[in-house]
């Protein structure tokens, strides 16, 4: 008799420790997955080091999809996955390592500037002239602002920062006037 009353105790240990093993199989896989797509082996890609600039028509076409890329998954994962309560990294601090990744792979930069809301990294206060002439401009109402200078593209597009967002970006806030952060992605062009 005994022995049944065990029995679902030791079916129940069986399950939760081939759940255990599952978990860790697939964990050691995705390891190998990450590793293997940081090395490029995947499709023998060899990305590093092996860009050619760009035409600047061409690279004002890729700052744009990789601007909307960037500007709706911020959005979505903002507000499908972030929760203020369960102190995870806010959304856009998660981008800066996709940005890393960029930067290296693609030799892409990215910076994110205050626009007309309070920055909350004081390294996103713009602080070129560029840089603060961009700000100027999505400020007025403009979309985008763009720069070529000594081989490289400039793009700042506007990050529009929902009510979620202006909680910290805008605490004492007296007016329903929509607010922006900037997005400056940078890339190599082959004219100056």
């Amino acid at each position: 008799m005994s022995l049944n009353l065990q029995l679902p105790r030791l079916l129940c240990l069986s399950v939760f420790v081939a759940g255990v093993l599952t978990v860790v199989g697939f964990a050691a896989d995705g390891v190998k997955e990450e590793k293997a797509c940081n090395d490029k082996e995947v499709a023998g890609e060899g990305l590093k080091g092996d860009q050619r600039p760009l035409s600047v028509n061409a690279a004002r076409e890729q700052a744009r999809l990789l601007h909307d890329a960037l500007h709706s998954t911020l959005l979505v994962v903002h507000r499908k996955y972030y929760r203020e309560d369960e102190k995870l990294p806010i959304p856009s601090s998660v981008l800066d390592d996709v940005f890393e990744e960029m930067q290296e792979t693609r030799k892409i930069s990215f910076r994110w500037i205050s626009v007309n809301a309070e920055a909350m990294n004081i390294d996103h206060e713009p602080k070129t002239e560029f840089e603060k002439q961009a700000a100027e401009a999505l400020s007025s109402g403009k979309k985008e602002f763009e720069q070529v200078e000594k081989g490289v593209y400039r793009h700042v597009g506007t990050i529009c920062l929902p009510s979620q967002c202006l909680k910290c970006h805008m605490p004492n806030r007296r007016s329903t006037e929509t607010r922006f952060a900037g997005l400056i992605i940078s890339l190599p062009v082959s004219e100056k």
